[in-house]
């Protein structure tokens, strides 16, 4: 089931003895994008239409359904995406074992037996902590291929001085991370200082590592379309992995049309460059159908792709169970309560 991946409403779909033969694809090996540098001439061409994307986005929601056992295996290829993120002030390790837990078997084993997915070896995409749970989450996910992400970089608000920033990035990669979420200063974007953005990010790059960089760029405090397009296009020239909207912390967190800007972003960077980079929106995505609304953006304005793990995630923390309580609904034809489904 895991393999459908086209918005499809009249076309059959595989009987359910078939489905237990389908896999999770191997990771694709993509050539990692390793920046350029700032070309300001390009970065005072872009422009946003802002009437045009919203028209566009709120098409989304309203052009596009998918029904039966479409919609079963979209949503099982959404729980593979899903960057599963506790970033609470009362997170303990005890808390943050049992989330790994959860990423490790995201749906109950009966449920799977009921949609025939047993076989698909299904888990979330990452699970993201605060630094000082690294190790704990490193430790609970030994032997497995999900990898732990740390926010990182004076998180959310990113007020924190340079140096401590990068201390901070190079002690989590070395307690373990193998992804971190880097948040920008907005106020390189407020003010237009985008050699400034540009050197920091690069500085974030480059005590990375071999962790992947997913670079926030909190788009709810960046002013407008154009600074968000941008702000997208520096962070990808100093050789951001991924670019990702929101901390989840903001007011305004991830919404289809800052959604729209940032992957069309993405796509002329790819076109130009030739480099594929990966987007996450993170912030208020808490339904199943708020998952579809974003897999379908991905699918029509990237392609294939951009619909597996390795270029697109959702950071979320409640998404998770309500995905569970609508494959529940579609094996058994009966909704369960969501305390059925625990998070940790």
């Amino acid at each position: 089931m895991v393999t459908r991946t086209a918005p499809h409403t009249d076309e059959r779909a595989p009987e359910r003895g078939q489905r237990t033969q389908r896999q999770s694809e191997a990771p694709v090996a993509r050539p990692r994008n390793p920046g350029m540098p700032l070309d300001m001439a390009r970065i005072a061409a872009v422009l946003v239409n802002r009437s045009a994307v919203e028209r566009r986005a709120a098409t989304i929601p309203t052009r596009r359904t998918v029904k039966k056992e479409w919609q079963a295996a979209w949503l099982l290829r959404a729980i593979t995406c899903i960057d599963l993120t506790t970033l609470a002030g009362d997170d303990t390790p005890g808390n943050v074992s049992r989330l790994c837990a959860k990423a490790q078997h995201p749906v109950r084993q009966n449920i799977l037996q009921q949609l025939g997915a047993t076989g698909l070896d299904l888990h979330t995409g990452a699970v993201c902590v605060y630094h000082n749970l690294v190790p704990v989450a490193v430790e609970a996910l030994a032997g497995t291929n999900i990898p732990v992400a740390a926010v990182s970089t004076g998180f959310p608000a990113a007020q924190n001085p340079l140096p401590l920033k990068l201390e901070e990035i190079r002690a989590s990669v070395a307690a373990g991370a193998r992804e971190i979420d880097i948040v920008i200063s907005r106020a390189n974007v407020l003010t237009g200082n985008w050699q400034g953005l540009y050197d920091e990010v690069r500085m974030f790059r480059e005590a990375c590592g071999d962790a992947h960089m997913k670079t926030i760029l909190a788009t709810g405090e960046l002013g407008t379309l154009r600074n968000v397009a941008r702000a997208s296009w520096v962070c990808m020239m100093a050789g951001a992995d991924f670019i990702k909207t929101s901390t989840g912390k903001e007011s305004v967190n991830a919404t289809l049309p800052v959604s729209l800007v940032m992957v069309r972003a993405i796509r002329e960077y790819a076109e130009e460059t030739g480099y594929q980079i990966g987007f996450k929106p993170a912030g208020g995505i808490r339904t199943a159908k708020q998952s579809l609304d974003w897999l379908i953006l991905m699918k029509e304005e990237l392609g294939d792709d951009w619909l597996r793990a390795d270029l697109f995630r959702i950071g979320a923390s409640g998404l998770l169970t309500d995905i569970e309580r609508q494959l529940e609904y579609f094996a058994t034809g009966r909704y369960s309560a969501a305390y059925h489904h625990p998070m940790a």
